[in-house]
């Protein structure tokens, strides 16, 4: 008897021990590179609907009846930390316009370059490339790149870009990036989620394995939101054989969409 209780117990300590074990890998387990960092080379993609609504919502038609289920906005989890958008009031209204007129306005529609953090999110891998002064990523969706400046100091971009300017420095085993100077023409989703131009943004890349990379994005606007806030995801690595960013230049699939209306036309 005495035997059977000890052993109990020595399984329930076993189980306290699992169950108080972190969930994600420790520093020591991560790849690196030969300077030490820990190392963010590949290809990576984020799941999940964050590109359609960064909010918890449920399922909706499309725009386009015609596409029927292939164009329906499937329902999803939020990535919002704390579940809400601090809008202002006005920027509310906003927000709600920009949802209802979502096909004539999301930039996304017309091929514009998606900023940050919307790039991250959206459907399609992107490439980082790391060194130690200056990192790359560039994404599939419409050849949108950006350069990481890891060795200038963190002053204000002299001109807005859609991609921002990018100054990135390290606390501990996380890539911080503080992106500045966007184009206010950016939504962070296909919801009519909004921002202006003084937004910034702060990210933070963290790897929690080989494959695995905690993502957030803290959002800073006063003149839109009445307190900064949070997003947060996993960004995976692809692991398919012979992986590689295919072209994706969509200007050309929209030209007729933005000036067919000028199309001179043919003479019968």
């Amino acid at each position: 008897m005495k035997k059977i209780v000890k052993n109990s117990v020595l399984l329930f300590v076993a189980l306290c021990s699992l169950a108080s074990a972190p969930l994600f890998a420790q520093s020591s387990d991560i790849p690196r590179t030969p300077d030490g960092k820990p190392d963010f080379n590949g290809i990576w993609q984020a799941l999940g609907t964050a590109h359609w609504d960064l909010q918890t919502h449920a399922s909706r038609p499309g725009p386009v009846v015609e596409m029927g289920a292939l164009a329906a906005i499937p329902g999803g989890m939020g990535v919002v930390q704390g579940g809400n958008i601090p809008y202002q009031p006005e920027a509310l209204q906003k927000k709600l316009e920009n949802q209802a007129n979502w096909l004539q306005r999301d930039p996304i529609v017309k091929c514009y370059l998606p900023g940050v953090p919307r790039a991250t999110y959206l459907p399609y891998p992107f490439q980082i490339f790391q060194a130690p002064d200056t990192t790359l990523i560039t994404y599939e969706f419409a050849g949108a790149d950006r350069m990481v400046y890891m060795d200038q100091p963190d002053y204000a971009s002299q001109v807005d870009s859609w991609m921002g300017h990018n100054i990135g420095h390290w606390e501990g085993d996380t890539l911080v990036i503080t992106v500045t100077g966007q184009m206010p023409d950016s939504w962070f989703d296909s919801s009519g989620n909004w921002h202006s131009y003084q937004l910034v943004v702060e990210e933070r890349y963290t790897l929690m394995g080989a494959n695995h990379i905690q993502y957030e994005a803290t959002i800073t606007d006063p003149e839109v939101f009445t307190a900064p806030w949070t997003i947060s995801m996993p960004l995976y690595r692809r692991l398919d054989p012979g992986m590689q960013l295919i072209e994706f230049k969509c200007v050309e699939y929209v030209e007729e969409l933005l000036y067919g209306q000028f199309r001179k036309p043919v003479a019968e």
